[in-house]
């Protein structure tokens, strides 16, 4: 995994875990590498992953099975959506609106543009 310079390492961490979640890779109740395994994956730290499992746990993404790891929570999929729309909107969205307005984009362009990948990258399965 290439890290970027903007964002702590941790939270990379918890984004990559949580696109896991999405993509269904990891479900609902199933345990998740330990600290070392996915410290090795990552070439990180295990007490980078084990912030990132702290992180995940306190927003109750993952949960801990006393003795046997971390698992996926029931109701994580919602959890992961909820918090990384929250970040999209809070951090991330402000950006993308400056862009837009120096770069004179109208929303209609953008509407255009949204509609166009949508179609290409995610096509309806009839």
């Amino acid at each position: 995994m290439e890290f970027k310079d903007k964002q702590s390492i941790y939270l990379q961490i918890a984004d990559y875990i949580c696109e896991q979640i999405l993509l269904g890779k990891w479900p609902p109740t199933e345990r998740i590498p330990s600290v070392r395994e996915l410290g090795g994956m990552l070439e990180v730290n295990p007490n980078t992953v084990m912030r990132t499992y702290d992180f995940l746990q306190n927003k109750e993404i993952i949960f801990n099975k006393r003795g046997i790891g971390y698992s996926v929570s029931e109701d994580a999929q919602a959890r992961v959506l909820a918090y990384k729309k929250e970040r999209f909107l809070e951090s991330e969205l402000p950006e993308v609106f400056k862009t837009l307005y120096l770069l004179n984009i109208s929303l209609e362009e953008l509407q255009t543009r949204y509609n166009q990948f949508v179609t290409d990258n995610f096509p309806v399965n009839n």
